[in-house]
This record gives structure tokens, C-alpha cells and sequence, in this order.
């Protein structure tokens, strides 16, 4: 016998991806030859805790069926049980196949009033590292740090004599800075800007944080924060913040082991008023710390100070929301307990219910083991979004193969694990301060270290190369479900290896034109010609082989068809109906439009 079954096939599960809890559905598989009288199905669910379900399902012609309402958040994991003839598992593109051995589905059940920011959805983000974006304006430098005059030239990579690269090296972007590039910003379309740590702290990268109450010397203070928030709410633009909760600098109020802050740190006595806040194992030299780095002590969450430092009616979560921020990216989400993430949603969302939380979470979210314990952050009571690392990598997969084997596997695995209200807020990024720049990465050249790196730059024939194929990603990018994010930069044709390579100055004297209006003309597609559709809009596979993906996006305002082709073949459409037109062009297109080799096109209508 042969059976067919597809999550995210409506006949087949009558709702697509996570279920709200209280929800009914209706599960069905189809028998599609080989019947017997005998014929038999029986759902089969199991869960972490080692509890497990099965549900016989009622057979109607070639039709299995049961429905089930879920009443208790938390993940499902299911498969069919076919009697003598095995099992159906998940297979390829999560559709069913069968098997002795069975992958299980999941049904994430996600609270009934889980929602997330309506103003996001739909929008662009654009992500700036502060110290290198601009510079407006003299701020006093501290002793320990070293300012550079040479904006654009290569960060200083190398260790010092005791082997250790100190970051120290600014040069000097601040708040000011971005203040006056809030125009360049709204003509990119971008409605929100996440900012890379602005609090007091050693080092450029700043995620050793100092003081978390204090913006950085270097930066400006906190009245040019609200200087910074005000005139970027008249642009329709919205800051959000970077949480580093999981771990302070040694150099810092807290820790404060070199003796630079007017406190007793907690390095500096056990009586400390910070002293729980951090787990000694030989006092004050061997403590926990984050992935063994001793400059980056790791704070224990279980602390009720810590705890009502971050998370009180004064602490850093609420006090900072007041002065204007609209949410906060939360660093190594993983390494934050279960019970702080919790915790952290309620403080945000009682001091405004639209902030925005997002994860930095780089693999499937809806289901991640860390620390052998697995992590809730998408059913309802933690984030709203996650940094879309796993479509990252499949675009760029795509893009450099020819492949669509991974982003439609992606696509799918998100399509079928996240809830919608996840969906439409995902962070869509091609890169971030902890990964090459995307222009680098589609060059695909490869130096051995990082002293080839400082020098390895992309040859004129491989940039103009990997700008052809950067366009086909941020296509991807701005019209998948979610939310893109811009690297700052890489609109720009910023180059840059890893870290430190890839937090290079904007290049102000040498932005690629072209390229830049590339993406102001997606940023108008995305929220000025089809709001709607890419706000919220539902997604559908049209047509895919090895190396060409259509899909469309519709809300019943509008429809836009995608094409992304990475083959050497031409392919014809043919349109259903009329009335569309090509979105770069504006111009009408006949019921059989073309797409050639390594291209793309947005066709649309309303």
C-alpha cells in the first residue's frame, strides 16, 4: 500500500505549522493505492517528558482521519502506525514516507495569547555595530582605550605580546553619528534599527558590559539616546537594544576587577552587593565565565538581586524601555535559563506589550537542545522572533550551489515548526557582526588565516559576480515570511572576513550606488508597493526543481509571484489570470513572462 500525508498540505492537517492551545485539528493521511479491506492507521504522539498517546483513526474510503484538540502547550512529536505495513515518517520536504524506522512530525502548542508586535511585521531592520557606522561630534576617551583617526582602516587583529587581542581600538561612530544618517536610513525603507551594546564597557564590540545603566563615553550620553530615539520616531523608525544578560565584564561595576569603578565589585570582596551575581570557584581568580573567556564573567541568573536588577520596576529591562527603546535583542539566548527568559517577557511586555523580543538562537528554535535540556522560546511565554540563521545558510546555499534542495527543506521545517505569529517576525539576516559579510561569503575565496584575511580582498570580476548572486539572496531575503535585516554595510558593498573583518567603518566615500538602490528598491516593493502581503501574508510553493524556486505570497489585498532562478535554463510562466506587473519595472506582463539563467523576478498585482 501506498500512503500520502503533508503537514502543510490543508487536506492533510487542517493548520499550518504551530497550533494555538485550545485548538481542534483534524489530521488526515490518504491511502492512495494498494487498499485492502483491511487497511489500518493509528496516530501515534509522544512527548519529552516520556509520555505517549495513540488515537486509531476512522477510516472513510481511501481517507484516515482524527481530530484532537490540545490543551497544554509544549511540543508534540507524532508518526502513523500502519499495522504489518510499517510506519509513515517524516520524509523529504516533511512530506510522509514510508518506513520501518520513523522521523517524527512536531506540533508546537503555543499559548492562546501569544502574539507578537504588530508595528515590526512587515517592515525592514537595519543592524549597526555603533563604533563603525558614523561619527558626529568629540566624545571623551577613556586611558585604556585607543582612538583612531584613520576612519576605514583595518581593526586591529593581531594578539599583543601575552597573546591576546584586546579590542580596544575605536573609531569613534556614536549616537550623534547615526542620528545624522536617520534620512539615508528611511530612504532604505527601514522602520527599525537594531543597535549592537550601547552601555558603558572595555572594549569596541561592548558585550562586556560595564555598567548597564550608563550609555559609553565614546558614544554620547543619555540624553543624545533620547535625542537619537525622538528624531528616529519622526523618520518611522523604532531603536532596539542589545540585552547581554548571561555574563558582565570583569571590568565592569559588578565584577570590577581592576578597580576602575567607584564600587566594591564583587573580584574585590565576598561582601560584595554583587557578590551571588557571579559562581567563584577559587575566590577572586577562578570563576564561571562565558565559553571559558576570563573577561567575560558569567552572571548567575538564579540571583533575586540580579534578578531585580534587570528585571524590577528600576531595573535595566523597564528603565530603558521608558527612555524610548521598542525592544531588545537578547545575546547567547541559550545560556539564559528558562525560568529568566520567562521572567524577562513578563517585565517587558508590562512595560509595553509591543516592545519586541528576539532571540539569538542559530538553529531551529522551536526545538533546541542546549545544555541537554530542551529550550522553550517560541510557545508563547518567551521571544517573539529569533535571528533566521537556518535560512540564512540555505539561501546562501542556494545562491552559491544552484541548489534549492536546502532552502526549500528550510522553508518547509519552518513553515511546519514555527508559529504564524513567529513567522511574521522572524529577523531574515545574510549577516551580523559574528559572520563574514555577505559580499565576502558569495566571493567564495577562502584565506587560511586571519592574516590572509586583513589582505584577501574580491578582484573586480568576483565582486560583479557576487553582487548578481547577493541580489538573487536579498530577493530571498525581503520576500520570504519575516522580517530582513541589513548588515550595515552590506547595501553599501562592504567587504570583510570574520570578526574582526566583518565590523569594518562604513565605507561613506565609497558606497556602491547600485547596489544601495538595489535594496531601496526592494525596501519600496516590501513596504510601499505590497504592505499587506509581506506583512502578513501566506506563503505557497508554485513550482521548484533543482535549481529554480517560485513561490507566492497572498492576503487576499494582493498577490506576488517570486522567481528566483540559479540554473543555466529559461523558464516560462504561464499566469492564471491577468493583471500582473513586474515590481522592478512597473511595467505590465503578458500571461507568459520568462525568467532567465541567475535571475530572478517579483510580479504582483492588487
Amino acid at each position: 500500500m501506498r500512503f500520502y500525508y503533508d503537514p502543510l498540505d490543508p487536506q492533510c492537517k487542517s493548520r499550518e505549522g504551530a497550533v494555538r492551545c485550545g485548538s481542534e485539528v483534524l489530521f488526515q493521511t490518504y491511502l492512495l493505492e494498494g487498499a485492502s479491506e483491511g487497511a489500518a492507521c493509528t496516530l501515534r504522539f509522544y512527548c519529552d517528558d516520556g509520555t505517549q498517546f495513540s488515537f486509531p483513526m476512522l477510516r472513510e474510503g481511501n481517507c484516515f482521519r482524527v481530530a484532537l484538540k490540545f490543551h497544554r502547550t509544549g511540543l508534540y512529536f507524532y508518526y502513523f502506525d500502519l499495522g504489518a505495513e510499517g510506519f509513515l515518517g517524516r520524509g523529504p520536504l516533511r512530506r510522509a514516507e514510508q518506513t520501518q524506522y520513523p522521523r517524527a512530525w512536531q506540533v508546537t502548542v503555543f499559548s492562546e495569547d501569544y502574539h507578537t508586535p504588530d508595528w515590526y511585521k512587515g517592515g525592514v531592520m537595519y543592524q549597526i555595530f555603533p563604533d563603525r557606522f558614523c561619527k558626529a561630534g568629540e566624545y571623551p576617551v577613556k586611558p585604556y582605550k585607543v582612538l583612531r583617526s584613520d576612519w576605514g582602516g583595518q581593526p586591529y587583529f593581531r594578539p599583543n605580546d601575552f597573546g591576546k587581542v584586546l579590542n580596544n581600538d575605536f573609531f569613534g561612530g556614536n549616537l550623534n553619528g547615526i542620528r545624522t544618517k536617520l534620512g539615508y536610513l528611511a530612504k532604505l525603507h527601514v522602520n527599525s534599527v537594531y543597535l549592537n551594546p550601547i552601555f558603558d564597557a572595555y572594549s569596541n564590540h561592548r558585550y562586556d558590559t560595564g555598567d548597564y545603566m550608563e550609555i559609553d563615553s565614546l558614544l554620547g550620553t543619555k540624553e543624545n539616546f533620547s535625542e537619537l530615539v525622538r528624531d528616529a520616531e519622526k523618520q518611522g523608525i523604532r531603536i532596539i537594544l542589545d540585552g547581554v544578560f548571561n555574563h558582565t565584564g570583569d571590568d565592569s561595576r559588578y565584577f570590577n576587577k581592576f578597580g576602575r569603578y567607584d564600587s566594591v565589585g564583587a573580584y574585590q570582596s565576598p561582601q560584595s552587593p554583587y557578590a551571588d551575581w557571579y559562581q567563584f570557584h577559587r575566590y577572586p581568580d577562578t570563576y564561571d565565565c562565558w565559553w571559558g573567556i576570563e573577561t567575560l564573567p558569567a552572571v548567575n541568573e538564579n540571583s533575586p538581586s540580579y534578578q531585580n536588577f534587570i528585571l524590577g520596576e528600576d531595573g535595566v529591562i523597564k528603565t530603558w524601555l521608558r527612555r524610548g527603546a521598542a525592544g531588545y535583542r537578547l545575546d547567547v539566548a541559550d545560556e539564559l535559563p528558562g525560568f529568566f527568559l520567562k521572567m524577562l517577557r513578563r517585565a517587558v511586555k508590562e512595560q509595553d506589550p509591543e516592545a519586541l523580543i528576539i532571540g539569538e538562537v542559530w538553529e531551529d528554535a522551536s526545538n533546541k537542545v542546549a545544555y541537554d535540556v530542551r529550550r522553550e522560546y517560541l510557545q508563547g511565554a518567551e521571544l517573539d522572533s529569533v535571528m533566521n540563521y537556518p535560512l540564512k545558510d540555505a539561501i546562501i546555499n542556494f545562491v552559491l550551489s544552484g541548489n534549492t534542495t536546502q532552502l526549500r527543506e528550510t522553508i518547509a521545517m519552518l513553515r511546519d515548526n514555527y508559529p504564524k505569529e513567529t513567522l511574521d517576525v522572524l529577523m531574515n539576516l545574510l549577516g551580523t557582526h559574528d559572520t563574514p559579510r555577505i559580499l565576502t561569503v558569495l566571493g567564495n575565496k577562502h584565506p587560511a588565516n586571519k592574516e590572509e584575511m586583513s589582505r584577501t580582498w574580491l578582484s573586480s570580476e568576483e565582486r560583479i559576480r557576487a553582487k548578481s548572486l547577493l541580489r538573487i539572496a536579498a530577493v530571498l531575503q525581503f520576500t520570504l515570511f519575516g522580517v530582513p535585516c541589513i548588515y550595515y554595510g552590506d547595501e553599501a558593498g562592504a567587504e570583510g572576513y570574520q570578526d574582526p573583518f566583518c565590523r569594518n567603518c562604513f565605507p561613506w566615500d565609497d558606497i556602491d550606488e547600485e547596489l544601495r538602490a538595489f535594496y531601496e528598491k526592494l525596501g519600496d516593493i516590501r513596504t510601499g508597493l505590497y504592505p499587506s502581503v509581506f506583512k502578513s501574508g501566506a506563503y505557497r510553493e508554485l513550482f521548484a526543481d533543482a535549481g529554480c524556486l517560485v513561490f507566492e505570497r497572498t492576503d487576499g489585498k494582493a498577490h506576488v509571484i517570486v522567481c528566483c532562478n540559479r540554473s543555466s535554463n529559461t523558464y516560462k510562466m504561464h499566469l492564471a489570470a491577468p493583471g500582473f506587473t513586474d515590481a522592478f519595472t512597473g511595467e505590465a506582463v503578458g500571461k507568459d513572462p520568462e525568467i532567465g539563467p541567475n535571475t530572478f523576478r517579483i510580479l504582483g498585482k492588487k
